[in-house]
C-alpha cells in the first residue's frame, strides 16, 4: 500500500547516528528541507540502553526518524569481533524501533544492507531474495542483526500500523567514512593503502583477496536523496534496495582508486585472505519506478572521496593510519 507522501517541512525529524558516514550525508540533505534536525549526541544517550532510549524520545518526540545508527566494519571486524556486531546492532534497533512506536513517531526509516541476502544469491538481488539461503560467513552476525530491524519494522507496521519501512542500500563510500585498516570496508581500505604507497614510494601495495568479486559501490550523498525520497513517498512491508544497478570487480575498483589517488605502483593480490561474497548487486527496479536514481558516478564519488581523506584523515607523519 503506497499512502499519500510524508512531507517533512515543518517537522522534526531525529537522525539516529548523525556522527557516521550515512548520518552526516542524511544531514547535509536535510538542509534544503525546512525541517528541524535532532540529534542525540552520544554523550547524552546510550542507543544500546532501552531506559535511556526511551527517555530521550519522549522528550524530544520527533516526528520521522532516519535509523542510520549502526556498528558497522569490513570484513575483518565483523569475522573478529561477532559478539560487539550482533549485540551492538540488535540493541541499538530494538530500542529506537520500540520507543518510537511508545512515542508515537509518525515515520521511520530503518537501513539494513545488502550484505543480508544470501551468499549465492542470483544476481542481480530482488527484495524477494531475502531469507532464501545461507548467508556470507564473514558477515553472517551483522547480517542476521539487519535482518531482524527489518522483520521489526514489518511486525511493527502490521500489528501496531505504524508507518515504519526500511531499506537496503548497497556497498557505501564518501566523505566521513572510516579509513582505519584494522576495520574499514573495501573502499576506504583501499584508498589509504593507496595514498600511503604513494608517499613512501612502494613498489606495490597488497590489496586483500583474488581481486575477482563484484561489487555495487553508492555514494553516500546519493543514499542520503534516495532516503529522503523514500521516507516521502513509500509506504508499505516490503524493503526497498537502494543502488546503481552496476558493480565493478575488486581489481576494477582497485585500478580506479590507484589512478584517482595517483599511485603508480603494482598491486599485489593477497589470495589468503577471504573474498567474501562473490557478487553483491541490487536489483534497484523497485526504486527506479518510484522516481530514484542514483547521480554520482563511481571516478567522482572516488575522487570526492580521497579530496575528504587528503583533508580529514591523512596528516603529515600519519598517512594510512
Amino acid at each position: 500500500m503506497t499512502e499519500a507522501p510524508f512531507a517533512l517541512e515543518g517537522r522534526r525529524v531525529w537522525v539516529a547516528g548523525h556522527n557516521g558516514m550515512v548520518g552526516s550525508a542524511i544531514c547535509r540533505r536535510l538542509a534544503s528541507e525546512n525541517c528541524a534536525v535532532v540529534t542525540a549526541p552520544r554523550g547524552a544517550v546510550d542507543l544500546r540502553r532501552q531506559a535511556e532510549t526511551e527517555g530521550w524520545l519522549a522528550s524530544e518526540r520527533p516526528d520521522a526518524i532516519f535509523l542510520a545508527a549502526a556498528r558497522v566494519g569490513g570484513i575483518q571486524a565483523n569475522d573478529t569481533r561477532p559478539a560487539e556486531f550482533i549485540y551492538d546492532n540488535l540493541a541499538i534497533q530494538t530500542n529506537v524501533i520500540e520507543a518510537a512506536r511508545a512515542a508515537g513517531v509518525r515515520k521511520l526509516l530503518f537501513l539494513g544492507s545488502s550484505c543480508i541476502y544470501p551468499r549465492l544469491a542470483s544476481q542481480p538481488m530482488r527484495e524477494e531474495a531475502l531469507l532464501t539461503g545461507p548467508l556470507e560467513p564473514t558477515n553472517e552476525w551483522y547480517a542476521i542483526a539487519k535482518i531482524a530491524g527489518i522483520e521489526m519494522c514489518r511486525a511493527y507496521r502490521r500489528q501496531y500500523g505504524c508507518d515504519f519501512i526500511s531499506v537496503m542500500p548497497a556497498n557505501l563510500y564518501g566523505p566521513h567514512d572510516n579509513f582505519d585498516l584494522e576495520s574499514s570496508h573495501v573502499v576506504p581500505a583501499l584508498i589509504a593503502k593507496a595514498h600511503r604507497a604513494k608517499e613512501t614510494g612502494a613498489p606495490d601495495m597488497t590489496v586483500w583477496g583474488s581481486g575477482r568479486p563484484r561489487r555495487e559501490l553508492l555514494y553516500v550523498d546519493d543514499l542520503a536523496d534516495a532516503l529522503v525520497h523514500l521516507l516521502k513517498v513509500y509506504s508499505d512491508e516490503p524493503p526497498i534496495n537502494v543502488g546503481t544497478g552496476e558493480d565493478v570487480t575488486i581489481d576494477e575498483l582497485a585500478r580506479s582508486v590507484c589512478e584517482v589517488v595517483g599511485y603508480r605502483g603494482a598491486r599485489r593480490y593477497d589470495a589468503s585472505k577471504p573474498d567474501g561474497a562473490p557478487r553483491k548487486l541490487l536489483d534497484v527496479g523497485r526504486l527506479e519506478a518510484l522516481g530514484w536514481r542514483a547521480k554520482t558516478a563511481l571516478r567522482d564519488g572516488l575522487a570526492r572521496t580521497y579530496d575528504f581523506y587528503l583533508e580529514n584523515v591523512a596528516a603529515p607523519g600519519t598517512e594510512g593510519s
